[in-house]
């Protein structure tokens, strides 16, 4: 495609740019009108599992607000429930685990996964590479974060049900572990397959733990998530919350990007950080301020890099629901022209 941008992609390989790549993490949903329209019709499992809606979702962001990259519209449930754990979505709740994850007898009930199940996700990235002219970006949620909502059986701003898994039955833990690791290589191996161009693993609820915790329970399985997706040629982002106290370590990982959420100066987490290039980290609630705080804060993030190459405009979370979608689009004309 001879009007293919791909800055995002220069970006993440650390190779100069005209600008500064810009996207944001849920962006394709919440807070559009194309996508508010579509839910009064449909359920978010219903949009994600028919890939001509979820297409129009992806795309939405790209031609409303200018953004460098789509990233593909699904729900982190998609891979358990391709496993075929029966997830139900509640709106103002999130997902709800009918029979929660608690023993090896529980485990053991999972069932392996099959790419066939995820076909619906793979037509819909044909699609986006037939008609964006961006770079694509599949995902999925790392494995301790799908843990966490397999064992709580609802989503937690505490985790106790998961870390007394984990600090009593190591066994149980390596072993649930493993099984999502592995899927996760080869639900993520799918969509490159299909034609993402990049892929973010996002750890959003990992910041829970301590950072000997994190080296002990969690490091060893993402590492090997991250190795297996080496040879698939694509940039791959890592993105956790609440990660400041383990920088370093979560930046051990064997990745090109890594994300930053808005709990760290940006200089002094390129620091600790490294030779990788890096993403964020927008605090979302700005978006919710008037145009000149949002600018001021957006041109104080880009004004304390040690260096703009390798450097991915995003938020430090997702976008709000209540955020105006012309704010974005002003914001992503102010990041490209700054």
């Amino acid at each position: 495609m001879s009007d293919f941008n791909d800055t995002f992609l220069k970006a993440c390989r650390q190779e100069p740019t005209d600008y500064i790549p810009v996207w944001f993490m849920r962006q394709a949903g919440r807070s559009l009108p194309g996508y508010r329209k579509l839910r009064k019709k449909y359920g978010v499992i219903e949009l994600a599992q028919t890939p001509e809606l979820a297409a129009q979702v992806s795309m939405e962001p790209v031609h409303l607000l200018g953004v460098d990259a789509a990233i593909l519209f699904a729900d982190i449930m998609l891979l358990p429930m391709a496993m075929g754990v029966d997830v139900k979505l509640v709106d103002n709740v999130g997902p709800i685990v009918t029979e929660p994850i608690n023993s090896m007898a529980a485990i053991e009930t999972l069932n392996s996964f099959d790419p066939k199940n995820i076909d619906y996700l793979s037509k819909t990235i044909r699609i986006l590479r037939k008609e964006l002219e961006v770079p694509v970006i599949g995902f999925s949620a790392a494995p301790f974060t799908l843990a966490s909502y397999l064992i709580e059986g609802e989503p937690s701003r505490k985790w106790l049900k998961t870390k007394r898994l984990m600090f009593e039955q190591k066994l149980v833990w390596d072993k649930f572990m493993n099984i999502l690791s592995d899927a996760i290589i080869m639900y993520l191996l799918e969509q490159v397959k299909a034609g993402a161009q990049a892929l973010q693993i996002f750890d959003s609820w990992v910041g829970c733990l301590s950072a000997s915790d994190y080296r002990s329970y969690v490091l060893p399985h993402v590492q090997k998530i991250f190795t297996a997706l080496k040879g698939s040629g694509v940039p791959r982002i890592y993105f956790g919350t609440d990660t400041a106290a383990m920088l370093k370590d979560f930046s051990d990982v064997d990745c090109e990007v890594i994300g930053l959420d808005w709990r760290i100066d940006i200089g002094e987490a390129k620091r600790l950080i490294g030779d990788k290039a890096f993403q964020g980290n927008l605090d979302p609630a700005v978006l919710l301020s008037d145009l000149g705080t949002i600018k001021k804060e957006a041109g104080r993030i880009i004004d304390s890099l040690p260096s703009r190459q390798g450097f991915i405009f995003n938020l430090g979370h997702g976008v709000l629901p209540q955020t105006n979608d012309q704010t974005l689009k002003k914001l992503v004309e102010f990041v490209h022209e700054y």
